[in-house]
């Protein structure tokens, strides 16, 4: 049954991204939550607190302002002390050249005592990447900027 309960609520917290609601996200992580976004690009880096997971997520929007996270399966391990959520997912957004942008990945998602406290995110580090890039060609400069890390 707590399964099931995981399961939304992982399903919410993307709803929670597209919607740019990012007070509700970060209500369910602990303040020194680590969060992982792999590659080499502006988005790119590890974070270790919810101050910083918020700048990221704000950049997030301005690189990505019409970003889509759609969750295509959910699966739950563990107990409610101790919980792995792993969550597949696809991207889709516009860019400002006009031309599309698709993506998809992986979350791993570390929750203790119903509390995430650390997000992996694994997807096509090289299309987000040369996203980033077209978002610069663009005249978006923060594109390139180095990635948010704390």
């Amino acid at each position: 049954m707590f399964h099931a309960v995981f399961e939304r609520q992982a399903r919410r917290s993307f709803e929670l991204v597209n919607q740019h609601d990012y007070d509700s996200l970060l209500a369910s992580a602990i303040p020194n939550i680590h969060h992982r976004f792999s590659g080499d690009h502006a988005l790119a880096g590890d974070r270790h607190d919810a101050a910083h997971l918020r700048l990221w997520f704000e950049r997030l929007h301005r690189l990505m302002p019409g970003l889509t996270l759609t969750v295509t399966d959910v699966w739950v391990g563990g107990g409610v002390r101790k919980t792995t959520v792993i969550v597949r997912w696809k991207a889709k957004a516009t860019l400002l050249d006009g031309l599309p942008y698709e993506n998809h990945g992986v979350h791993v998602i570390q929750l203790r005592n119903r509390k995430v406290i650390s997000i992996e995110v694994d997807e096509d580090s090289q299309a987000v990447a040369c996203g980033l890039e077209r978002q610069a060609r663009s005249g978006l400069s923060e594109a390139l900027a180095i990635p948010i890390a704390s």
